[in-house]
């Protein structure tokens, strides 16, 4: 696996759950990620804190990263490489991706330790 680069966004996130077949709801995307994903069980929303759905079911207190892209759909393991690493540090994880690249939410408590990991894996990270 090369060597990823890995920004640290700035905010705080939350994940978010609305009921089964609740509206997708239309949030603001122009100061972070913003992500619904809807299934026949539920509608998830990954947010700046902020901005989610009052509604919502929330867990808050997440920090973004995200790797540099945009990345080849023929790339593989830079999640797995990610997770490994996060993982063997004990930090838990919220894993998605987007069309160029790949993001992962770790809880801000864990962020030190996170970057140190990441770092250690042989990544840049830019905090």
């Amino acid at each position: 696996m090369k060597r990823l680069t890995v920004d640290v966004r700035p905010g705080e996130y939350a994940i978010a759950k609305l009921p089964q077949g609740s509206p997708l709801p239309s949030l603001p995307t122009s100061d972070g990620l913003v992500s619904v994903t809807s299934t026949p069980d539920e509608v998830s929303v990954v947010a700046l804190a902020a901005i989610v759905p009052a509604e919502a079911k929330v867990d808050g207190g997440w920090r973004l990263l995200t790797v540099r892209g945009p990345l080849e759909f023929t790339l593989t393991g830079i999640m797995a490489s990610l997770a490994g690493s996060l993982a063997a540090a004990g930090v838990p994880l919220y894993a998605m991706s987007t069309y160029n690249t790949d993001h992962i939410l770790v809880k801000a408590v864990d962020l030190d330790r996170a970057v140190t990991a990441l770092r250690e894996a042989g990544n840049e990270v830019h905090a």
